[in-house]
């Protein structure tokens, strides 16, 4: 009853949230691997693996004559860049601390932190694997150049936040159902490997076969991301802004959720009897 109270400024209040996510993200960037650079290999790694896999599968299936005239190797790596960025994103997302998490017993730490610091961290790791993997192409293979580049990042930042608003609305309701939602994740990343349409151009494909691929915002911003990199693709049949929607209302929908879950959440649900 004799503590001072004291009023804190609200612009304090705002950069020590922001400090905080700092130190988090930094935390979950060097949480996978204990040496961040070899962290960021390991990532690279993957990346080229999956450009170089699905170079070979185009090659073997003889789909190299549905790309887009340009660059066709920018063009395989256009979409798996997007893929990776909204999966890693989810996956990030999905699984961060929770409500019961003993990080949250830190006064300063909450569930909004932890949301952001692990779609930061996705975000600045795979960034930085795509600049890597573009700068060595560009300067020992063929240079590349983009039609438009802001608008490029703006669908890569699509299927980011696209990914990690996914990515809250599995987190909100794993506490509840954590096998069910580990399953769901899992089957929803093995199902883009097709549904995100990157192995396919959106203005060859017939209305029969569209109709099984625009539900999906990454199929959106993967098809509007390739307009933006290719002077001589014009996507008719994806759209930015509803991707976009569809984010703000998924983010909005998990949002909602996780605060229910953290109210309702039991350190015990997960106990052993």
């Amino acid at each position: 009853m004799f503590q001072r109270q004291t009023r804190k400024n609200p612009v304090s209040t705002a950069f020590g949230m922001l400090e905080l996510i700092f130190h988090a993200t930094v935390r979950n960037v060097r949480k996978n691997h204990g040496n961040p650079v070899i962290g960021l290999m390991l990532n690279i790694l993957q990346t080229v693996m999956l450009v170089a896999v699905f170079y070979l599968l185009f090659k073997v299936l003889g789909m190299r004559r549905n790309a887009i005239r340009g660059d066709y190797l920018l063009y395989v790596m256009s979409g798996i860049f997007m893929y990776m960025t909204h999966i890693k994103a989810l996956s990030a997302v999905s699984s961060c601390d929770g409500p019961t998490s003993p990080m949250m017993k830190h006064a300063p730490m909450n569930t909004l932190v932890a949301i952001s610091a692990a779609a930061l961290s996705s975000l600045y790791t795979q960034v930085l694997s795509a600049t890597v993997v573009l700068y060595v192409y560009h300067a020992a293979f063929q240079p590349i150049e983009f039609h438009n580049f802001p608008g490029t990042l703006g669908m890569l930042l699509l299927s980011w936040s696209s990914g990690a608003a996914i990515g809250t609305i599995l987190l909100a309701a794993k506490p509840w159902q954590p096998d069910a939602v580990n399953i769901v994740a899992q089957l929803y990343q093995r199902a883009n490997m097709i549904a995100s349409g990157k192995m396919f151009v959106a203005n060859a494909m017939p209305s029969s076969k569209l109709v099984l691929f625009d539900w999906n915002p990454l199929f959106h911003t993967i098809d509007q991301g390739r307009g933006f990199i290719f002077l001589n693709y014009h996507p008719h049949y994806s759209s930015s802004t509803y991707p976009l929607k569809v984010t703000l209302v998924l983010f909005v929908i998990g949002l909602m959720a996780e605060n229910f879950t953290r109210k309702h959440a039991s350190v015990s649900w997960g106990a052993k009897h």
